[in-house]
């Protein structure tokens, strides 16, 4: 019976694969999916990355819909960089607790209460927030943002606290930084790194910054306790290229799990292990292979936005993208 029913599954699974194919070519569209969609989305996506990445290629894409298998701040970046073209989005619901940390009214006490600072949000903000900023940011690229900044200038930081924390250590720069979180990444401790590490202590750290165990982990790399050849503080991009250049058999992977899936199809002779396998984003697993269809089939969800925000901004997405 249970055979039964896994080939049934596979086989709806294919059919329902075969009929995206299908739409996105009568739509004239590209599927991006971030690296934290399930393994069947990343396969079928034409691109998968991280946030700076599918910015890039939504403003680049020739095609004349974008199909974004995200959530929803990422759609409203690609809607932003590519006024032109219909971005739509799978499932509403597909959110961000990061996001939801800081809203436009948050930021404009927080900008009053700093006249002269400099603006620097995360990607993962509502396009209302960025609009009200001077510089976007990807974990890719953060650091080069702030590094880019005078010296003298007062900065505002939001709204991760643990990649702002990380910026702040790395650069020496003193920033002002909101006491957002992923609710995902924030619950990755500290305890779960010592855990895996002493369970495999040969293999090679991987952290992504947003993470509530980075500030341990740059200390124990400064006292020598994990060893600095094979361990790195990461981008989910970073991750994938990493793994691929190193000559580590084995990873320890601290990032919302979706991301091994590519680290495993590139790699298929190493081995990729979440610090905490329970590390799930479920508005990233909202996006199903159902919703997606659905979404060609019946071109929804279209995410739009204002034009006197999206012109607002984009100037800070196109710094961001600038400085990739």
């Amino acid at each position: 019976m249970a055979i039964t029913q896994l080939a049934d599954t596979a086989r709806v699974q294919a059919e329902l694969i075969e009929e995206i194919r299908e739409l996105r070519a009568r739509r004239n569209a590209v599927i991006l999916a971030h690296n934290y969609q399930i393994g069947p989305i990343q396969d079928l996506a034409d691109f998968v990355g991280d946030s700076l990445g599918l910015s890039r290629k939504a403003a680049a894409t020739d095609a004349e819909v974008i199909v974004f298998c995200g959530v929803h701040f990422m759609a409203e970046t690609a809607a932003i960089l590519a006024p032109n073209k219909t971005v739509l989005l799978p499932d509403l619901g597909a959110g961000c607790s990061l996001a939801d940390s800081m809203n436009v009214e948050n930021l404009r006490r927080w900008k009053a209460d700093h006249p002269d600072a400099v603006v620097v949000t995360y990607v993962n903000t509502s396009a209302e927030v960025k609009a009200e900023s001077d510089y976007c940011c990807t974990s890719g690229n953060a650091l080069k943002v702030v590094e880019s900044i005078p010296a003298d200038r007062e900065i505002l930081f939001g709204p991760d606290f643990f990649l702002g924390s990380w910026i702040q250590k790395v650069t020496g720069r003193k920033m002002h930084i909101w006491m957002g979180e992923c609710h995902v990444h924030a619950g990755i401790l500290p305890t779960d790194v010592a855990t895996q590490r002493r369970l495999h202590p040969e293999a090679e750290l991987l952290v992504h910054p947003e993470c509530g165990c980075t500030s341990s982990v740059l200390y124990y790399l400064e006292d020598g306790t994990i060893p600095a050849e094979r361990s790195a503080v990461l981008s989910t991009e970073g991750m994938v290229h990493r793994a691929q250049s190193s000559d580590a058999p084995e990873f320890l992977v601290a990032t919302e799990v979706g991301v091994l899936h590519r680290m495993q199809q590139q790699n298929p002779t190493k081995r990729f292990l979440p610090v905490n396998p329970e590390a799930v984003c479920g508005f990233m697993k909202r996006i199903t292979l159902e919703n997606t269809r659905d979404a060609l089939l019946h071109m929804r969800h279209h995410i739009q936005v204002p034009a006197d925000v999206a012109e607002r901004a984009r100037l800070a997405i196109e710094r961001m993208v600038a400085l990739a």
